[in-house]
């Protein structure tokens, strides 16, 4: 009996000591960003394009009270409500602290400074394909916006989703980095691609997902109920989104249609954002756009 007992409590040890490591949010290391020198100019486009002032701002600001990433907006979804933080340039209550190494673990892995899993309504799933060269630029502009001492709130979610460690299962199941919409794309529409599934990380609202919350990869942009219950978000592939490569390219400057309507609700914040974009990006996001087929096989390429 003693020798079941040891042998019991030897095999539980190993799963215990499994399991930690299996759970373990990843990281990576320093050397990755070395040699590697922040662009302001870069860092702002950076900052437009992920749409980091949609989230973090103060839910009622508006023109430059929009830098000031005080957090508090609410984002209601079945596993809870998630609220956005301060990502301010604070050191206390923001991220002004935070190391370029620190801001690169948390979108690339979604991985916090003190080893803890982000929930995913931080769409590091898509952030994991940012070019390292673009999370150091984004770094340093996030260091020149105004502090604020506005303390971010708690997260309202209850079990089992609060319990963080069981992310690493979720992201084991859901996140890698690798592009959705593969092929022989020209040089325009690849720079869509990292606009579009990286940086503007569209699919988190165009995309449906499972009973999970991952993304479905095979309806990748085909629409997707909205979050918030009223209405759905619309499809982007060729066969629901039939307007010229110049039309989506105005919209995303103007807001305005072809049909002379205009953006509206969330959407509206999005071309607050690509507005400030070049000509060039915003027809390269229209390219990809054009090249997304009308249905996928399967997840992104490891």
């Amino acid at each position: 009996m003693k020798r079941i007992f040891l042998f019991t409590a030897f095999a539980a040890l190993l799963v215990g000591l499994a399991g930690l490591v299996l759970t373990r949010p990843q990281r990576m290391d320093q050397s990755q960003l070395d040699g590697l020198n922040p662009n302001l100019a870069r860092g702002e486009i950076v900052f437009h394009a992920a749409g980091c002032a949609s989230c973090h701002a103060a839910p009622d600001a508006v023109g430059e009270d929009k830098l000031m990433l005080s957090g508090g907006r609410r984002f209601e979804t079945e596993f809870g409500t998630f609220i956005a933080p301060n990502i301010s340039s604070d050191p206390e209550v923001g991220i002004g602290s935070w190391s370029a190494l620190d801001l690169a673990n948390a979108l690339v892995h979604g991985t916090g400074p003190e080893g803890q899993h982000y929930f995913p309504a931080f769409p590091y799933t898509s952030y994991a394909n940012m070019s390292l060269d673009d999370v150091v630029s984004l770094h340093a502009f996030l260091g020149t916006l105004p502090a604020t001492v506005t303390e971010s709130v708690a997260h309202e979610v209850g079990f089992p989703f609060n319990i963080r460690r069981g992310l690493a299962g979720w992201k084991l199941l859901f996140m890698s980095s690798g592009w959705v919409v593969e092929g022989d794309l020209t040089d325009q529409q690849r720079h869509g691609r990292y606009l579009v599934e990286a940086l503007g990380h569209c699919a988190e609202c165009h995309t449906p997902r499972n009973g999970l919350g991952g993304l479905k990869h095979d309806l990748w942009l085909t629409g997707a109920p909205n979050p918030s219950g009223k209405g759905r978000i619309p499809g982007l592939t060729s066969d629901q989104l039939d307007w010229s490569e110049a039309d989506i390219a105005e919209y995303l400057k103007s807001g305005f249609t072809p049909d002379y309507d205009s953006a509206g609700g969330e959407m509206a914040e999005v071309i607050e954002n690509t507005s400030r974009l070049s000509d060039e990006d915003r027809l390269a996001i229209a390219a990809y756009l054009k090249a997304v087929p009308v249905s996928l096989t399967g997840p992104p390429s490891e």
